[in-house]
């Protein structure tokens, strides 16, 4: 077979065809950066390209992006897309991109779907916007509201919002401080169910969480979800000490051993890692 006839490398190690290729298939799917890919073309017995070279040395020396897009695969076969940041961090936040709770917020509410058909929505630290753009696809709300505090990840979360066809009234998306949220805010929304990803991260946020849905609880008594990676045991138990002592919450016990009516908890993996997930909910990312 041609493609696997030997060759001989400049440092004299002997390779094959068939072997630069496997090694460059696997940078690339495995999403590596361009300047770490296997780029040896004498070493499989080619002339070497001066246009390819030309364009990895401007690609390489343009610098990596700070965003790109991925594309979130629900059951039906259709794509969710969204522009998300490359860092864990950027501009002083961590809601430009999509978090692990999100997406098992999202398999579980594309499985559950009554607490979301035919009713108001309130999303709170919406982040990228994966968990409620799935439920506006699939659980068919009679209006949804994202809300989220940081100026860039409104802006990016409203570029999001209509990335993915969603607009008209029926479909907002606010900012909401957690901390000087008013109640008429709270009333004029009137969400009769309230849901939440990843927020249980650190002991001030909790704290102004908590008293929140107090307030929301007392103006319009909507269930409540909240998907949580636990971090941190001790930030995630103080969370539920203040939702025993302090918040005036119904933690009303759940029939879906995954999720409770209140918190649900999902395995601390990075974003893009290996995860627990349930087969027939395929919420892939793809970039």
């Amino acid at each position: 077979m041609e493609g696997s006839e030997p060759n001989r490398a400049a440092d004299g190690r002997t390779v094959n065809k068939e072997d630069v290729l496997r090694d460059f298939q696997a940078s690339f799917f495995a999403m590596s950066g361009l300047a770490s890919f296997p780029w040896t073309q004498e070493a499989a017995g080619c002339d070497p390209l001066d246009a390819l070279y030309d364009a990895l040395a401007e690609v390489v020396g343009a610098g990596y992006p700070t965003e790109c897009f991925k594309s979130y695969l629900l059951p039906g076969g259709e794509a969710i897309s969204l522009l998300e940041s490359v860092a864990l961090v950027s501009d002083g936040t961590t809601g430009l991109l999509t978090w692990e709770a999100a997406l098992h917020l999202a398999e579980w509410a594309l499985d559950h779907r009554h607490p979301f058909t035919g009713r108001t929505v309130l999303e709170l630290g919406s982040g990228a916007g994966l968990t409620g753009i799935a439920i506006c696809r699939s659980c068919s709300p009679s209006r949804y509201v994202f809300s989220d505090c940081h100026p860039r990840v409104l802006r990016k979360l409203r570029d999001n919002v209509r990335l993915n066809g969603l607009t008209g009234p029926e479909v907002g998306v606010e900012e909401m401080d957690w901390t000087t949220a008013t109640d008429e805010q709270i009333a004029r929304i009137g969400a009769d169910t309230v849901i939440a990803a990843d927020v249980v991260y650190d002991p001030d946020v909790v704290e102004s969480l908590v008293a929140l849905l107090s307030r929301i609880l007392r103006v319009s008594s909507p269930e409540v979800f909240i998907c949580s990676t636990v971090r941190n045991q001790e930030t995630y138990g103080g969370f539920k000490r203040r939702l025993g002592k302090g918040a005036e919450l119904p933690a009303r016990p759940s029939t879906d051993p995954m999720c409770s009516s209140l918190v649900r908890r999902s395995r601390n993996r990075p974003p893009g890692g290996a995860r627990s997930r349930r087969p027939d909910v395929p919420l892939q990312p793809r970039v």
